[in-house]
């Protein structure tokens, strides 16, 4: 059975009008990725999305409501070791502010980097496309923004 996350593409536009993702390492791998994880009761998906910008890298903003993509992985539970399927549905979040203390800060290594240099750095495929969508996605916002803080 596949079980759904939720993930937030942090970016920003630097001074020169080009698209910065914020990466995350994962706790376990220390891999790059997005931040993700499970459902909020509660929350929508897009600011559930939100929730885990903030808790994994002290990031706050606009969240879209739209999703901007999908992508899979082998999910490994650090304590048993079991493993589940899971499909990550991923929303763009505009970074208006980013915190220096949040609660994962000592778990994660953050930067940001270029959209090309994200997609390399990521070592999911699916993931990757993502992430090369981000100048698109970046252009046409403006609408359907949730403010997340």
């Amino acid at each position: 059975m596949t079980r759904t996350q939720y993930g937030a593409l942090p970016y920003r536009i630097d001074e020169g009008g080009q698209v910065e993702i914020l990466l995350v390492t994962s706790r376990r791998s220390r891999r790059w990725i997005i931040p993700k994880g499970w459902p909020v009761k509660g929350l929508t998906p897009a600011l559930s999305a939100a929730r885990e910008a903030f808790e994994e890298a002290g990031v706050l903003g606009q969240v879209a409501d739209r999703e901007i993509g999908r992508f899979s992985y082998l999910k490994i539970f650090e304590k048993t070791q079991d493993s589940t399927d899971c499909e990550v549905i991923v929303f763009p979040l505009l970074v208006e502010r980013q915190l220096e203390a949040w609660p994962e800060a000592s778990q994660r290594e953050l930067r940001w980097v270029s959209v090309q240099a994200a997609s390399e750095m990521a070592s999911d495929e699916g993931l990757k496309s993502v992430i090369n969508s981000a100048p698109a996605m970046a252009a046409s916002a403006g609408g359907g923004a949730l403010k997340a803080s």
